[in-house]
């Protein structure tokens, strides 16, 4: 696959089809920026990418509109991403198209998604009568936004990273909600919460909220973001074990959430939706 993001529908006015299309669906290999990280072979993580679809509609046999929420959660190994946009398109899709029943739709996304992603994906659609069990929280840390820090600096430069090498293991979980990137094609904010899980030498919570800071003006995707932060921290501060965790706001219908992880006991995230989502 050649695909990528300047060739996707991100950017370019596109027409809202309203009939199902599955070929609307934009593949992009995840390996050309893990090339940009020096990533190949066996990855230093394995994780998941959890997508929250809050505008699913379609037609009973009857013609009544219906809808749910979406969660889709991609594994981190998949050989794709889908870009986001032509996801929405791809939603979009089913708005005048008629399904026998839930079960249908799901059998439909879960084709569709996972042939995109090119790994087999896991869905799961919450119905009307299910809405109110919905949970929302919130990254459960030490809050590194609390630091009186001065920023000059707004790309990112794992190089200010440090970490107490000669001194005892600690295991911490951070959180900072000062997370912000921007779109790889469009340029438009991406805003996130993060949350930092680790163990080994103690990482200086200065260096790593400015480290954090330093994406505000650079211009990746979410997964890609959360990728280099792992391995920046990983490379830099030299933790035994390490999670990285981000929760980006809505945009379209869509947030994504991605979580990467090194170590085998870390269960997978819960999917709580934060205040800002």
């Amino acid at each position: 696959m050649t695909n990528s993001a300047d060739q996707s529908p991100l950017g370019k006015t596109s027409a809202y089809r309203t009939d199902y299309a599955p070929e609307l669906l934009f593949p992009i290999p995840r390996q050309g920026k893990r090339d940009e990280l020096g990533l190949s072979g066996t990855m230093p993580f394995f994780g998941v990418d959890i997508w929250n679809a809050y505008e699913i509609s379609w037609l009973n046999q009857r013609g009544k509109p219906q809808v749910a929420i979406a969660r889709v959660t991609f594994p981190s190994d998949s050989p794709n991403i889908i870009e986001s946009k032509s996801f929405k398109l791809y939603l979009n899709s089913f708005n005048q198209t008629k399904l026998d029943s839930v079960a249908a739709l799901k059998m439909l996304l879960q084709q569709d998604l996972s042939d995109a992603a090119g790994a087999s994906v896991h869905i799961t659609l919450t119905q009307p009568e299910e809405f109110g069990m919905i949970a929302m929280g919130e990254l459960d840390g030490l809050l590194l936004d609390r630091l009186d820090i001065e920023v000059d600096n707004y790309s990112p430069s794992p190089d200010i990273l440090k970490a107490a090498l000669d001194e005892e293991p600690v295991e911490e979980k951070l959180v900072s909600h000062l997370l912000k990137s921007n779109c790889l094609v469009t340029g438009q904010p991406d805003w996130a919460s993060v949350q930092i899980h680790y163990s080994g030498p103690q990482i200086d919570q200065e260096s790593l909220l400015k480290y954090l800071i330093g994406f505000r003006e650079h211009n990746e995707f979410h997964e890609q973001c959360v990728e280099r932060i792992f391995v920046d921290i990983l490379r830099q501060c030299q933790p035994q074990q390490l999670a990285v965790y981000a929760r980006y706001t809505r945009r379209g219908g869509l947030d994504i959430n991605p979580w990467r992880s090194n170590f085998s006991t870390a269960q997978k995230p819960p999917n709580l939706r934060g205040a800002r989502q």
